[in-house]
C-alpha cells in the first residue's frame, strides 16, 4: 500500500493534556471544550474523546448534526449547539438530549412544541453576532420562564460570547452578561449554567469564568492571540505532504504560474504532493516555508492547488520524503501561527481549512 500523498497527523493525548493544562490555567466549575467544524479540523470525535479524558464536563458544537454525530460514536457527556437553522426541527436533538442554545423566541416556541427540551437562552451582550438583542431582551427572557415555568422547557443555563476587542469591552459586554442574569433570577428562574468567556477571554479575565469556561483552539494546543504564545500547550496536528519530483534549476528558469519566482542561481527544487485544496493558503504564496529532514526551506513560486514547489539549494533531497507542512516548531516545522502570519489571517482558518482529501491518522 503506498504512503497517502497528504497526511494529517492528529495526538489525542495532546489535546487531553491540553486541557488539563487550560483547567489550571482557567478553573471553573465546568469546563466546555469545543469541537465544532470537525474538532478544529483534528476530528470531532478524537478531540471530544481527548478533552473529556483531561477533564472537560461539556461538549460544544455549532450545529445539531454535529452534535448527533457525536451521539452516534457513543459520546454521552452533556452536548451544546446553538446554531438553528430558521425552521429547525428539534426533535432528535431533544430526543439524544442534545442542550440547545437558543437565540430567538421563534426557537423557544419550537422547542416548547417538542416538549421539556434543556436549553441555555443565548444573548447578544455586544459581539453583534447570534444572541437576542437587547431591544429583544425583556420579552424573550419573559416568554422563556413562562415556558419554564409551565414545563414545556427547561432552562439550564445563560449564554454569551465576548468581542476580544479590548479589556474594557469585555468587561462591559460582561456586566451586560450579569443584568441579563439578573433579569431572568427576577422572572423566576435560575440558571445552573453561566458562560461566557471562551479561550482567550478566559485566561485573561477570571471575573468572565462564572459557573463554565468554553475552550476552543486553545484546547488543540494553539493560542487565540498573539499573547497567549507560552501557555504550556502542545500543538496537537502534524500536517505533512511527500516530495513527488525532485529536479535542478539553472539560472533564468522560473517556477509555478506567472513565474513569481525566478532561480537566480543554479539549484534544486522539491515538488510537494500538497496545496491550496488541501489548506495550504494560497495568500502565503512568496512567504512560507516548510521543513523537510529536519532543515526548512522556502516555499517558491505562486501555490497551486494539488502541489507546492521548495528551493533545498544543494542539499540531498529525495523523491519520498516527508515534508512538515505546519506542527510543532520543537521540530523545525513551521506553526500553525507562521502559516497564519504568511497568509495574513488566524490560526482558526489554518486549522480548519483543511481539504477532503488528506488521510488523517492519531499518533500518540
Amino acid at each position: 500500500m503506498s504512503t497517502p500523498l497528504r497526511r494529517l497527523y492528529v495526538s489525542a493525548s495532546a489535546i487531553t493534556a491540553n486541557v488539563k493544562r487550560l483547567r489550571e490555567l482557567a478553573p471553573a466549575r465546568d469546563t466546555m471544550v469545543v469541537v465544532k467544524a470537525n474538532g478544529y479540523g483534528h476530528g470531532a470525535e478524537v478531540a471530544a474523546r481527548a478533552a473529556l479524558a483531561g477533564g472537560a464536563s461539556w461538549i460544544g458544537v455549532a450545529d445539531i448534526d454535529e452534535a448527533l454525530a457525536l451521539r452516534a460514536v457513543g459520546i454521552d457527556a452533556p452536548i451544546l449547539s446553538w446554531l438553528h437553522a430558521a425552521d429547525q426541527d428539534f426533535v432528535e436533538a431533544v430526543a439524544r438530549d442534545i442542550t440547545l442554545g437558543v437565540s430567538t423566541i421563534a426557537q423557544l416556541n419550537a422547542v416548547a412544541l417538542v416538549g421539556r427540551g434543556t436549553v441555555h437562552l443565548k444573548v447578544d451582550t455586544g459581539l453583534g453576532r447570534n444572541g437576542v438583542g437587547r431591544d429583544n431582551l425583556d420579552e424573550f427572557l419573559t416568554v422563556a420562564a413562562r415556558l419554564h415555568d409551565e414545563g414545556l422547557l427547561v432552562i439550564n443555563g445563560l449564554m454569551s460570547h465576548v468581542s476580544g476587542t479590548s479589556r474594557e469591552a469585555d468587561l462591559g459586554q460582561a456586566e451586560r452578561f450579569v443584568h441579563a442574569h439578573d433579569l431572568l433570577v427576577s422572572l423566576g428562574v435560575t440558571p445552573t449554567h453561566l458562560h461566557l468567556a471562551a479561550s482567550a477571554a478566559a485566561l485573561d479575565h477570571p471575573s468572565l469564568r462564572f459557573t463554565m469556561v468554553r475552550f476552543g483552539i486553545a484546547a488543540y494546543g494553539l493560542a487565540p492571540t498573539s499573547d497567549h504564545t507560552d501557555l504550556g500547550l502542545t500543538p496537537a496536528m502534524r500536517f505533512e505532504a511527500s516530495v513527488i519530483n525532485v529536479k535542478r534549476l539553472q539560472p533564468g528558469d522560473g517556477v509555478s504560474y506567472n513565474f513569481r519566482w525566478v532561480a537566480s542561481t543554479e539549484t534544486t527544487v522539491a515538488l510537494v504532493s500538497a496545496g491550496y485544496a488541501d489548506g495550504i493558503p494560497r495568500a502565503a504564496t512568496g512567504r512560507a516555508s516548510v521543513e523537510i529532514r529536519g532543515t526548512r526551506y522556502p516555499v517558491v513560486g505562486t501555490i497551486a492547488m494539488d502541489q507546492i514547489v521548495v528551493n533545498v539549494g544543494d542539499d540531498d533531497v529525495a523523491e519520498g520524503d516527508a515534508v512538515g507542512i505546519w506542527g510543532d516548531r520543537s521540530a523545525a516545522t513551521p506553526s500553525v501561527a507562521e502559516w497564519a502570519e504568511w497568509a495574513d489571517t488566524i490560526t482558526y482558518d489554518i486549522a480548519t481549512g483543511i481539504g477532503g482529501r488528506v488521510a488523517r491518522f492519531e499518533r500518540p
